[in-house]
């Protein structure tokens, strides 16, 4: 089979020949039909994340491993069965959660995989879907997307996860008031489409792209803010007249932590999502004088996916513009991601799909 990997940090992927593995135990083999594009692989390919003042957090210290087949946004057909696999049969198209961890500490066994201190996701730290095929561990970790398209589903194993386990964060104060979403590339702009299906008061949009404050308009958001005008601060706040309580920042840079968290109300709750990276400074006085909740949330549960499919599947969840294409198109991708050139998500398609 062939997959396109990361060799060396910073150099564009390469193309490699390997050998379709056989599935093992209760592992799955599927054939990918689509694999997403996220912003997270920039991040992977680069190394790692930078963490202010010249540190960086190497991705090889969480365990990354070269060669390294990126793609954790993943949707495909079941190719083949291990001897003890159970729950899908050849021919099941499926959307797979890659969020996996060990299963075995308090975070799994609390159901939050996610958040496991020994992870083994796919397309991290396993091999992931920028190959023609890939292993999924069990079958448990297969969600049905039926109606939807393998291209339409693959968004939603990060992307659309990452943006609705915020949105849950936010709780009830999502139908109560505007919620403010930092970044509407990708996953903002998904943010602002499951706000509307979830019936939210409304999303704010702010990004320093006119074209992505358009998209966002067209996906549901009730105003937009230019992240970068003189007055963002005192928009973002006039745009919520009974007080801005809800901030989701998609970006997470030191700019927009400090947009979003001058911009809040007293008692507003500020969630970071994005790993742009860079430090905040902020007076540590004013979190209890201004009664401020400051939370990171980071992609999403199992459970969380299985609910955010239910949603799609039944039509819940309006378009969503993805765009597709070949698989050897990926460093090309990768190249309009990083250059900010993307509205909304891209998906890859092996040549043989």
């Amino acid at each position: 089979m062939k997959s396109f990997n990361v060799t060396a940090f910073g150099e564009p992927l390469q193309a490699m020949e390997r050998p379709t593995p056989a599935p093992q135990g209760k592992e799955v083999l599927l054939k990918v039909r689509a694999a997403g594009v996220c912003h997270s692989d920039l991040h992977l390919s680069e190394g790692g994340y930078d963490l202010g003042q010249g540190k960086k957090l190497n991705v090889t210290d969480r365990g990354v491993k070269l060669p390294l087949t990126m793609g954790h946004e993943v949707a495909g057909e079941v190719a083949a069965l291990g001897p003890d696999a159970s729950g899908v049969n050849v021919g099941d198209v499926r959307l797979v959660f890659p969020w996996i961890g060990c299963g075995q500490c308090p975070a799994c066994k609390r159901g939050t995989e996610n958040l496991c201190r020994a992870p083994n996701c796919i397309g991290i730290h396993r091999p992931g879907g920028y190959a023609d095929y890939v292993i999924v561990p069990d079958a448990k970790y297969l969600v049905e997307i039926a109606p939807l398209t393998p291209e339409q589903a693959a968004p939603f194993a990060c992307s659309g996860l990452t943006a609705y386990s915020a949105l849950k964060k936010v709780g009830p104060l999502l139908q109560q008031a505007p919620v403010a979403i930092i970044g509407v590339g990708g996953v903002g702009l998904m943010a602002v489409t499951l706000l509307k299906a979830l019936d939210g008061a409304g999303a704010i949009a702010v990004d320093i792209s006119e074209t992505k404050r358009e998209a966002a308009l067209k996906a549901g958001a009730i105003a937009t803010v230019d992240g970068k005008a003189p007055d963002a601060v005192a928009q973002l706040a006039a745009s919520a007249p009974d007080g801005l309580l809800a901030v989701i920042d998609f970006v997470g840079s030191p700019q927009t932590a400090e947009l979003g968290i001058n911009a809040m109300a007293r008692g507003g709750h500020y969630i970071a999502v994005g790993l742009y990276g860079g430090e905040l400074h902020y007076p540590m006085p004013f979190f209890p004088m201004r009664a401020l909740t400051i939370q990171g949330s980071y992609t999403g549960s199992l459970g969380e996916l299985q609910e955010l499919m239910s949603l799609a599947r039944n039509g819940a969840i309006p378009d969503f513009p993805v765009h597709k294409h070949g698989m050897s198109e990926v460093n090309d991708v990768l190249a309009s991601l990083r250059a900010g050139n993307i509205v909304g998500r891209s998906v890859v398609v092996p040549e043989m799909a």
